[in-house]
């Protein structure tokens, strides 16, 4: 059963949201630079037919790997967790669900805004934003605030 937050106690958990997609996408863009570099050593073994390796620096790079990908789950799920749902971390969107006249639509907001101030339908997506007035204001609901 999913979580209907109001403008409100969107807004109230936004820091924390903020901070969280931030680590997230810190430990994304880690976990894909040691995939990368995993990537370019199993290439060089295979063209030269078994190159001498460095053990030790491709184990660090394997648990770099581990802790940057523990790190991401860990920061996605406490956010899942919440409520809120990652739409794409590589540009930081996230959505909090919210009721309009009883319907459901998502509050939006990415990295880099200040605040939420965007709303749109659940198939409409990023493109399909709009800014949230009196109107949106006065007909939505969701949880009970405290």
């Amino acid at each position: 059963m999913p979580r209907f937050f109001t403008l409100v106690e969107a807004r109230r958990m936004l820091p924390r949201v903020r901070t969280l997609v931030e680590h997230a996408i810190e430990s994304k863009s880690q976990y894909e630079d040691c995939a990368q570099r995993s990537e370019h050593l199993m290439r060089r073994i295979m063209i030269s037919g078994g190159l001498n390796v460095d053990r030790g620096s491709a184990a660090l790079n394997r648990d770099l790997q581990n802790r940057s990908g523990e790190r991401l789950k860990s920061s996605v799920d406490e956010i899942h967790e919440a409520g809120v749902i990652v739409k794409d971390l590589d540009v930081g969107l996230i959505d909090f669900p919210t009721l309009l006249k009883g319907s459901e639509v998502y509050l939006c907001w990415r990295l880099g805004e200040d605040d939420v101030r965007y709303w749109h339908g659940v198939h409409e997506g990023f493109a399909g934003r709009k800014t949230i007035d009196d109107e949106f204001i006065a007909n939505h609901s969701g949880g009970t605030e405290e």
